[in-house]
């Protein structure tokens, strides 16, 4: 099915025409930026020009010259039959999703639909934010280039963020990384030595154990705190750890969401063993039914190390990441970051300030996207007898629980069919068992996640049908 936009829908995206500004203009620029900001996608059918005419209230020429214009500069195509298309200049590039362990550090095919990855598309806005980015440029090119601990900007507006939300921090405190798991295997360089335990929920984030191991650390793996507070406290006290990596807002792959009391919880329980909590907070403006209802962890742990990222909020190709650190492990952690590289890029840096400042977190339209996606994916359930799903108020993804042990049978039946799906066992601190359960993004547009519902309720079908023997 061609993805189309209607004549209203696309009139509220344009939104109002600047005074002085001709009419054939601001259609064809308002277009493109929607284009550049991935609100319309490559391959959409745009209305035709007797439907715009009567929404706009503009003429037939202003129409077909705008639309001429877009065909022009390459970001439409006149297509038989279909009118005239949507295109993104030289076409949309294939892979850019996060690489797992298990997968492929190519791009997928053409055709194939890769859930593997849970990043959304980039968030409408982007474009201007490097657009304003370009142009405070030439207040930095003058001198070296090198900001290992940040542009002073960004820092600045990180600390305000954490201000606003109830943890005061100044920008000393700040350190910009290139994307979440640089700043945690800073933070684990400077705060292990080889062999040190360190706790972690099991399930978790795949990458983060995998930093956790090439630090040297030992991983201890404990029940999911939503689970149980007190049996993570005796996972800490037996083990003699060091540390603990915690995930407190819309955990992943789970979407679960720590309670003020299993914050306050854990926090007592690092003070009393000498931990230091390290808290991942990729995923914690990802929220969609509601905002988080818990102070921030540091708001309970003002010793915690708290790592940050635009990934998940703006988009996971601008690689900037950022640690909050006290005062007292600020200097270590920053000598540890500059073993690893000396810096992240001042543009890319510059448009997140600029993104932070002027959107602070998920766009609504974003939001609106996940919630439709998340709609379409949850239908698994009606589709796929026996299938299990808390549904989360957040997160970019839904953690199912299968009747029986199947997750590396069905990622396999997925795969003949052109979805790429990770088994629950790439989840686990052990890297073993998880066998009834199995993660399902869903970041990606509502069309391709409808072709990718089909294709695994089809394996499911299979998988369910099989010889109980070819389960196991």
């Amino acid at each position: 099915m061609q993805p189309r936009i209607s004549a209203r829908r696309l009139t509220v995206l344009l939104g109002p025409r600047g005074a002085g500004v001709p009419a054939y203009r601001w259609l064809a620029d308002g277009i493109r930026q929607l284009v550049a900001d991935g609100r319309l996608l490559h391959g959409t059918r745009l209305p035709s020009e007797r439907e715009l005419l009567g929404q706009l209230g503009v003429s037939r020429t202003t129409v077909t010259r705008a639309y001429g214009v877009l065909r022009e500069r390459g970001y439409a195509a006149a297509v038989r039959g279909s009118g005239t298309v949507v295109q993104v200049p030289g076409g949309p590039v294939a892979g850019g999703g996060e690489p797992l362990e298990l997968a492929s550090l190519q791009p997928a095919g053409d055709g194939v639909i890769d859930l593997t990855c849970a990043a959304p598309a980039a968030t409408p806005g982007l474009n201007r934010a490097y657009e304003w980015a370009v142009q405070r440029m030439p207040s930095f090119i003058a001198a070296a280039g090198y900001f290992p601990l940040g542009v002073p900007e960004l820092r600045e507006a990180i600390a305000q963020r954490y201000a606003d939300r109830g943890v005061s921090t100044d920008p000393d405190q700040i350190i910009v990384t290139t994307g979440a798991l640089a700043g945690l295997a800073a933070v684990f360089r400077a705060g292990l030595q080889r062999a040190d335990p360190v706790v972690v929920e099991s399930p978790t984030y795949p990458n983060s154990v995998r930093a956790l191991e090439h630090s040297g650390a030992r991983v201890v793996g404990a029940p999911l705190v939503t689970a149980g507070a007190d049996e993570v406290a005796g996972v800490i006290r037996r083990s003699g750890a060091r540390m603990m990596l915690a995930m407190p807002d819309f955990h992943n792959p789970t979407g679960h969401v720590w309670s003020d009391d299993e914050r306050a919880r854990i926090a007592r329980k690092w003070r009393a063993s000498g931990v230091t909590g390290v808290v991942d907070e990729t995923m914690v403006d990802t929220w969609l039914d509601c905002p988080v209802d818990a102070r921030p962890m540091a708001a309970h742990a003002p010793d915690c190390v708290t790592v940050g990222s635009a990934s998940k909020t703006f988009w996971g190709g601008l690689r900037i990441g950022w640690i909050r650190a006290p005062h007292a492990l600020a200097g270590a952690i920053a000598r540890a970051r500059l073993s690893m590289d000396l810096g992240a890029p001042v543009l890319e840096q510059l448009a997140v300030s600029h993104l932070l400042r002027a959107q602070g977190g998920l766009s609504e339209e974003s939001r609106r996207r996940l919630i439709d996606s998340r709609s379409m994916l949850l239908g698994l359930a009606d589709r796929c007898p026996g299938w299990q799903v808390e549904v989360p108020t957040g997160g970019l993804s839904l953690w199912w629980h299968l009747p029986h042990d199947s997750s590396t049978a069905l990622v396999a039946a997925a795969e003949r069919r052109g979805v790429l799906l990770a088994p629950g066992a790439l989840f686990a601190v052990d890297g073993r068992g998880l066998e009834r359960w199995i993660r399902t993004p869903y970041a990606l547009d509502e069309l391709t996640l409808r072709r990718a519902a089909d294709a695994i309720a089809d394996a499911w079908t299979d998988v369910a049908g099989a010889p109980l023997r070819h389960r196991r």
